[in-house]
């Protein structure tokens, strides 16, 4: 690329922002959530939008792509020029259920933009990484200098595999050279980063019966088994106190690059003066390259509707990231026949919906990876490193298997401070366009390399 191509195409990016910044409130302002037990309507409306702004960009062929079991995939391309590579572009479109939200400083889905940040539920993951490919196309005003395909997934936050197991039965259809997953991010706001590792999932929910139904505390406490205290005790063996996983076949494990500093990570985790970080080892070592094993939710009554009972039945939602090499399905084992082994006084335990995802570790060099940490550089002031991700991207392992020769970069506009999937969760808008700007120049120099 020239100098003044290069600088045409940060022009196009930056002229863009206002727009797309627009358009991302309003699809920040559809609640997409896509768990059970929500509604379909904003989802699928998130999907229209999706669709109207892919459109927008250029590529000739846009189509939303029914997924068997889920919500429907946004799926767009353009031809490769003769001789030229195709890139393959991923993000999602559905978000976290909110949470409480008296713990939200502004609504989740009122998107709010304060002090060059936006606030909303899926502000960061991962609508940012939608109108980061949608802003980084649109610089090219139709005429891309790679092959194109893009696909915008609808239920990835619920751990689903329905995607995968869609394009483990269509391979063609998103076949690339390279693949962009933008549902990851940098370190801190301006520190560029290309994530190398995932950590894979297996979630479960594990119901604990006792009773046939509910007594009186008074009348039977003491005596008659509260199933709630029986998963307490049972949930607590999952850690030493050290705060360690102690379930047997999940030992601890060692990343070998650059971890965060503690204090870092204390910060952009919001940890409490005086509140020691659990576990062994270095941060990096705890959150990319080790098992972790968190209580994501409970069924049992609230404490405004308590009532003076023994509880004949509880249930949690639990999730066990699992480190790159690990296999999630023996560790989603594993940790089941700890809990079963954990049980007192014979309560019944029983696991359902139970859900996988396998984890990743890339290859450093190749091409792509040189076009992008050129791309990088440029947009950033600063050559990116290499990081990992103690969180879980389902169809990323899938990809690797289906296409192994194919470069797979995983970069994006969130950052550890983002909140995601937490209350407040936030997207600096500078940061929007830095990546998008990569995004840019990555295609074009992946195109003329």
């Amino acid at each position: 690329m020239t100098p003044e191509e290069t600088e045409k195409l940060e022009n196009a990016v930056a002229t863009g922002m206002p727009q797309a910044v627009e358009e991302l409130k309003r699809l920040v302002a559809i609640p997409s959530v896509a768990f059970p037990g929500h509604p379909e309507e904003p989802v699928l409306a998130a999907a229209a939008l999706t669709e109207e702004l892919l459109r927008s960009t250029g590529l000739p062929h846009v189509r939303q792509i029914p997924i068997e079991g889920s919500y429907p995939a946004i799926f767009a391309e353009a031809p490769a020029p003769p001789g030229a590579p195709t890139v393959l572009l991923y993000a999602h479109y559905d978000v976290q259920p909110p949470g409480d939200p008296a713990l939200w400083r502004t609504p989740p889905f009122e998107p709010t933009l304060r002090d060059g940040e936006l606030y909303g539920r899926g502000a960061a993951d991962d609508k940012s990484g939608v109108l980061a490919h949608v802003l980084a196309l649109r610089a090219f005003e139709g005429r891309f200098p790679v092959g194109i395909k893009v696909i915008i997934e609808g239920q990835e936050e619920y751990a689903g595999e329905r995607l995968e197991e869609f394009v483990e039965k269509h391979p063609d259809l998103v076949r690339a050279d390279a693949i962009v997953v933008a549902d990851v991010g940098n370190p801190a706001v301006g520190d560029p980063a290309v994530t190398t590792s995932l950590r894979g999932l297996a979630a479960f929910t594990v119901e604990v019966r006792t009773l046939r139904e509910a007594v009186h505390s008074g009348q039977f406490g003491g005596a008659a088994p509260d199933a709630l205290a029986t998963l307490i005790r049972m949930l607590s063996a999952l850690h030493d106190e050290n705060g360690d996983v102690q379930v047997p076949g999940l030992p601890r494990g060692v990343f070998l690059g650059e971890a965060p500093a503690e204090e870092t990570f204390r910060e952009f985790a919001g940890v409490l003066d005086g509140v020691a970080l659990p576990g062994s080892g270095s941060v990096a070592d705890r959150v990319w390259a080790s098992y972790s094993i968190t209580v994501t939710g409970l069924d049992v009554p609230t404490v405004r509707e308590a009532v003076n009972a023994v509880h004949a039945v509880a249930r949690a939602r639990v999730t066990v990231r699992v480190p790159p090499g690990g296999d999630p399905v023996t560790a989603g084992d594993d940790v089941v026949e700890h809990l079963q082994r954990a049980a007192p006084w014979g309560a019944q335990v029983s696991v359902t919906d139970r859900v996988h995802g396998t984890g990743f570790l890339s290859d450093t060099g190749g091409r792509a990876r040189a076009a992008l940490n050129a791309a990088m550089t440029r947009a950033f002031g600063r050559e990116p490193r290499d990081i990992g991700s103690g969180g879980s991207i389902p169809l990323v392992a899938t990809l690797v298997r289906q296409f192994p020769a194919a470069e797979i970069l995983l970069f994006g506009a969130e950052d550890d401070g983002s909140a995601v999937h937490a209350p407040n969760e936030r997207l600096n808008v500078e940061e929007l366009r830095r990546v998008a700007t990569a995004e840019a120049l990555f295609l074009a120099g992946y195109g003329t390399a």
